[in-house]
């Protein structure tokens, strides 16, 4: 099971049961983390009965339902609602996983809800990312070049070399993969992650940049690439189907061939 960080001292506890309407026949239980750390109260489990008959058929329809029909201090991010903008990256059921796309469906009995696992909370179901987003600002992701474009065309990438970039530019930065894997929760201060690590591959292969030997360069340390061991959290986790795993494979064998 997943961990999450929580207050020094402090203790999960069962909050409250939100009933289900009367007359429900179909009701599911949300056991949903709330914690609010200016409050000063520890956090705790509430549990919100949904009557799914009355309820869309992903997570997130679950939690806009509790949210604007039951209890509207319940915190969480969202956007697309279609697994692109990876704002709604949560642990559910023990998987970090977008709620979006999660079909309430795929679990049977009690579900539980609760923040992606070992960040600290900025209020229930919201993770502090802010870390996360300076580390993936630390590879630099953007295109560097030296040659300028020609004045008519951008730069040029033959299908060949694009083609290498599939299974790299679709990651939408959710965190689901850095916070399933226990060398990030261990050695995130220096451990960059399988998210940013899959970032920092999608510039070293791209065939239009030239800065590949500053980027293998800032990878060089002990923590920062080379704290993976490979147990494929990150790749089993992923909800984009991506295999941040094979891209920091790749990426040794960059820093060998380099030698």
């Amino acid at each position: 099971m997943a961990e999450f960080k929580l207050p020094a001292n402090s203790v999960i506890k069962e909050g409250k049961t939100w009933p289900a309407p009367a007359g429900a026949t179909r009701v599911k239980n949300f056991r949903i983390y709330r914690y609010d750390p200016d409050s000063g109260q520890n956090p705790r489990w509430d549990t919100y009965q949904i009557d799914l008959d009355k309820c869309g058929p992903m997570v997130l329809d679950a939690l806009l339902k509790i949210k604007n029909e039951i209890d509207p201090s319940l915190t969480f991010r969202r956007s697309c609602r279609e697994g692109i903008c990876g704002s709604c990256s949560m642990n559910i059921g023990g998987t970090n996983t977008l709620a979006c796309i999660k079909a309430i469906g795929a679990f049977d009995g009690d579900l539980q809800i609760s923040p992606l696992p070992h960040m600290s909370v900025v209020k229930d179901l919201v993770p502090d990312l802010t870390h996360f987003y300076a580390q993936y600002a630390s590879i630099k992701p953007w295109m560097q070049t030296r040659t300028p474009a020609p004045p008519d065309r951008e730069h040029l990438q033959s299908p060949e070399d694009r083609k290498k970039l599939d299974g790299l530019y679709e990651c939408i930065l959710c965190a689901s993969c850095s916070t399933s894997c226990p060398s990030y929760w261990w050695n995130s201060d220096r451990y960059l992650g399988p998210a940013v690590l899959l970032q920092a591959y999608r510039w070293v292969v791209d065939s239009r940049d030239e800065a590949t030997g500053e980027r293998l360069d800032n990878l060089e340390d002990p923590f920062r690439l080379y704290r993976c061991h490979t147990i494929m959290n990150c790749t089993n986790t992923c909800p984009k189907g991506l295999n941040p795993a094979k891209a920091i494979g790749e990426l040794k064998k960059k820093m060998i061939e380099r030698r």
